[in-house]
């Protein structure tokens, strides 16, 4: 199997935990500080991940080359990412917040012209159908933007997705020694050195509500979406062009839309269907196999 094949199957892995991911982190957050609930998925994280790379006999030191992958997704995919999407989580619905948070897309373009990548036409069509479905899907003329929450909330969206558009291109143009898995619980231990002390601050006597919606999502967010859609996410940023890897996450806000509406009893609106069948499309354009 074909490196790009590979990568392939495993997008399935971040869609799936990644979009069931954020409705179950709304709840969760209803009883547990966002500061403080991405510190306790880092460091669970870290542990889960070094856990299973010393089962599977897989445990090796970073060497110097690995190291600025290790800082690169550790501040801007993880710590970055889990901090902010927390915070905007406050303020705004799941389901806004999970496709503003994948606009990943909107700054790949950019990188990737940069970097000179080839982008064939196919592609092209992919990103702009994904950009548009997410234009649709947020839908910001019915938004109150008097209302400080709603800016401050959609301005650390929009952070969180550049941080992990940079991630997603240094992994794409590192020249990887140890695998992504071998990283990965240095790139965890990198966010959870960040994220305790900047929860330590904000709040240093939190209360967490001793239920079990709130440790049962940091169960499911730490344990298993985190660690495996994190290392997954990874393979298939480094392993796929840009735009088809960035294309390819929008099924995350697409799916983690969906379940809000159901779950969360989110509305369901005429821009959610135009938005998914946009992001659908992008989808498939921008993952295409060229002959």
């Amino acid at each position: 199997m074909t490196p790009q094949r590979r990568a392939l199957l495993l997008l399935a892995v971040p869609v799936v935990l990644f979009g069931v991911a954020w409705p179950v982190n709304k709840v969760a957050l209803a009883g547990f500080p966002p500061l403080w609930f991405a510190a306790a998925r880092s460091v669970l994280g870290t542990t889960v991940a070094a856990a299973m790379l010393l089962a599977l006999r897989q445990w090796r030191l970073p060497s110097r080359r690995d190291f600025p992958i290790i800082v690169s997704v550790g501040l801007l995919q993880l710590a970055l990412f889990f901090a902010f999407t927390n915070l905007a989580l406050s303020f705004l619905p799941a389901g806004r917040s999970v496709v503003l948070a994948n606009t990943t897309t909107l700054w790949l373009v950019p990188l990737a012209l940069i970097a000179g990548e080839p982008i064939p036409p196919l592609r092209w069509a992919g990103a702009a159908a994904g950009v548009a479905g997410i234009l649709v899907l947020a839908n910001p003329w019915s938004l109150d933007w008097n209302d400080p929450g709603i800016a401050l909330g959609h301005g650390f969206l929009l952070l969180a997705a550049l941080g992990w558009a940079v991630a997603i291109f240094h992994a794409r143009h590192h020249r990887w020694e140890l695998s992504p898995l071998q990283v990965l619980p240095w790139q965890m231990l990198m966010a959870a050195l960040v994220l305790v002390p900047l929860a330590l601050l904000s709040n240093p006597l939190p209360r967490i509500e001793p239920s079990f919606r709130v440790w049962g999502g940091l169960f499911y967010i730490g344990v298993i979406a985190g660690p495996l859609a994190s290392w997954a996410a990874v393979i298939v940023a480094r392993d796929l062009p840009t735009i088809a890897s960035s294309v390819g996450f929008l099924g995350i806000p697409a799916l983690g839309l969906v379940l809000s509406t159901a779950f969360l009893g989110e509305s369901l609106t005429w821009s959610l269907a135009l938005g998914a069948l946009l992001i659908g499309a992008g989808v498939i354009a921008a993952t295409a196999r060229r002959r």
